[in-house]
């Protein structure tokens, strides 16, 4: 009788897992048949279903696709190793976000060579802003940008004339008081490709 049940258990295990396959083989081609959309055009709130949005790394554009939306908040304990996520004023025309009332950029660390151009990882996201000292002295230029109603900010867009399309020029203003990093309290997951 045990092997009986042992074996009729395989038997629903492996039903269950080909059905899973199936549906995922389906799930996938509808998708891909579909497109992903830029999680900005989806709408109001969070999107529940994957999206794309362009970041900088390097100084060169790459498009990140998100299983389950762009920025979701984080439950529970925020992980330790999360990378830096930064929105910036855009660099470029269009913006990466097409949000007509926050016109934004994104900036994520360099893609790993030895990940051949592709990585997923989890990131922190922070908006970048011009900081009074950075406005006042003029190095840090800024566009105000409104990411919530009622609150409007000066988005970094070029600190001593350089632009901010890789994490190093942040980063250096950051430890030289001229830009000042806000935390958004939103986590994302998300990969890269290089074949945009």
């Amino acid at each position: 009788m045990t092997t009986r049940l042992q074996t009729v258990s395989r038997l629903f295990v492996a039903a269950a897992a080909l059905a899973g396959m199936l549906y995922a083989v389906a799930f996938a081609a509808t998708a891909d048949a579909a497109g992903l959309r830029n999680c900005t055009e989806i709408g109001a709130g969070f999107p529940r279903s994957g999206c794309w949005e362009d970041v900088w790394s390097g100084g060169v554009e790459y498009r990140m696709t998100f299983a389950t939306g762009c920025c979701t908040q984080f439950k529970g304990n925020v992980p330790d190793d999360l990378d830096n996520f930064y929105v910036i004023a855009p660099q470029d025309d269009p913006p990466q976000s097409l949000a007509a009332s926050f016109r934004h950029d994104h900036v994520v660390r360099d893609i790993p060579a030895q990940n051949h151009g592709t990585y997923s990882t989890r990131l922190h996201g922070f908006f970048v802003l011009c900081s009074a000292t950075g406005i006042t002295n003029g190095a840090c230029v800024f566009e105000l940008n409104s990411p919530a109603p009622g609150l409007t900010l000066p988005f970094a867009k070029t600190v001593n004339g350089q632009a901010l399309t890789s994490v190093e020029p942040i980063e250096a203003a950051v430890d030289t008081g001229l830009i000042t990093l806000v935390d958004t309290g939103a986590v994302i997951v998300g990969t890269i490709n290089q074949n945009k």
